[in-house]
């Protein structure tokens, strides 16, 4: 495997990103922030990708920021903000885009790495995984999306809850939360996501991708304005083959 701290593998129509400094927990430092904002822009922006896989190399998915790397390497608050900056473009390609994305978020997810998680559309975490936020042990706040995101996926209650102390959900807990899909065995997280980014890109990938989009981009848009939305949506996606073959199926199968 590169020792590049993101890579980057597109078979199948899924791109697979994962995060690659297994000897930090893939927590991120300047280097691989850069790394992550290149992949991710490239993966969203490939014709050839109908999924996208984000997964982790070691034994965690990611751990946030590096806070080793913090200390020894950035002087000010300014370039951290500026590094949050430059992984957020990362998070915005990915969320912003009408790719379905699935997380394989094994072992432990905490502070900017749950930012990563909630950048993915469907995850899967194993049965020992812990998912937290942990800002506020190192004195700092949420970025890298939490707090743009967890009250959506959470509720506003149950966001307080993780960014007002160290707490960490087992994995029973965060899916009952809403916070991930599937909870499996430890060795079954990276299969059970190949399985769903599978099913998305040998599916009606296009009209995956826009559900997702139509539901990630509602904020920005009125109740009036989103039933506009759905409806063009709609009519755009009659018009293309993967509906109309699949129309056409379901018709016979109904007239049998």
């Amino acid at each position: 495997m590169s020792d590049a701290p993101v890579l980057l593998e597109v078979d199948g129509g899924i791109a697979r990103i994962t995060l690659n400094r297994p000897d930090r927990l893939n927590a991120f430092d300047a280097e691989m922030a850069r790394a992550w904002e290149r992949v991710t822009t490239e993966a969203t922006g490939r014709d050839d990708v109908r999924a996208i896989l984000l997964r982790g190399s070691g034994r965690a998915f990611c751990a946030g920021g590096d806070v080793r790397a913090m200390a020894a390497d950035l002087s000010s608050g300014e370039q951290v903000g500026e590094l949050a900056r430059v992984i957020n473009r990362g998070i915005a390609a990915l969320t912003a885009s009408a790719i379905p994305v699935v997380a394989a978020a094994h072992g432990t997810t905490v502070g900017g790495g749950l930012g990563i998680l909630l950048s993915s559309d469907w995850a899967v975490v194993g049965e020992d995984s812990r998912i937290g936020c942990g800002y506020a042990g190192v004195g700092l706040t949420p970025d890298l999306s939490v707090s743009a995101h967890l009250a959506a996926a959470v509720g506003e209650r149950r966001a307080l809850q993780l960014a007002l102390s160290d707490r960490l959900l087992a994995a029973d807990e965060a899916r009952e939360w809403g916070l991930v899909a599937d909870v499996v065995a430890p060795e079954r997280v990276g299969a059970r996501a190949e399985e769903v980014a599978r099913s998305w890109a040998d599916g009606a990938f296009r009209a995956y991708g826009e559900a997702k989009r139509l539901l990630r981009s509602r904020a920005g848009r009125s109740f009036a304005q989103q039933l506009e939305e759905e409806a063009r949506a709609i009519g755009a996606a009659f018009d293309r083959d993967e509906a109309r073959e699949r129309i056409a199926a379901f018709a016979a199968r109904s007239r049998g």
